[in-house]
């Protein structure tokens, strides 16, 4: 997939004014993909995320309820898929991993494995970006801005290999 900036955002969590948000900014960017961490939690939240002007790849998170309905829901539109809980992407040139980032030994797995140029997670709802080795770690925070009060999102310069948070106003 030919790709240069990636969006990415975790923890929905059913906030539906700051899905529109990240929906909006995420549009506003130009995003040539966005990555969800999971934690959409109900299905109903894909008629907003329906919206985005790229292709949306997600993970399932360890809150997200009716699975099956959450998939049958992102099957109407052509653009948005859920990987179960892992999604190993080629996008730019780089090998991309997804996981909402709660079974810590995978995650840290894939972080030192040398196998990533980017790994994505969520879970803790709170922002990060690191380094480990050739591997960039992106954590976008919490889009519902439930836990840490701050709404935020990510975006990946695949070619550069940076990334920065942005607080959703």
């Amino acid at each position: 997939m030919e790709c240069t900036r990636i969006g990415i955002v975790s923890d929905t969590h059913d906030n539906m004014p700051r899905i529109r948000d990240a929906v909006a900014r995420l549009n506003k960017e130009g995003v040539d993909l966005v990555l969800h961490a999971g934690d959409f939690i109900a299905p109903f939240v894909i008629g907003t995320l329906k919206d985005l002007n790229a292709e949306m790849i997600g993970v399932f998170g360890n809150n997200d309820g009716d699975r099956m309905l959450l998939l049958t829901k992102c099957a109407d539109y052509p653009h948005l898929s859920i990987h179960g809980t892992f999604a190993r992407i080629q996008a730019g040139g780089k090998t991309l991993g997804l996981v909402h980032g709660s079974d810590r030994s995978l995650l840290n797995t894939m972080i030192t494995s040398g196998e990533y140029d980017l790994v994505v997670y969520g879970h803790t709802h709170q922002a990060e970006v690191t380094t480990k080795g050739r591997t960039l770690v992106v954590n976008p925070g919490e889009v519902c801005g439930y836990l840490s009060g701050t709404s935020t999102i990510a975006l990946v310069d695949v070619h550069r290999q940076t990334s920065e948070i942005l607080v959703l106003p």
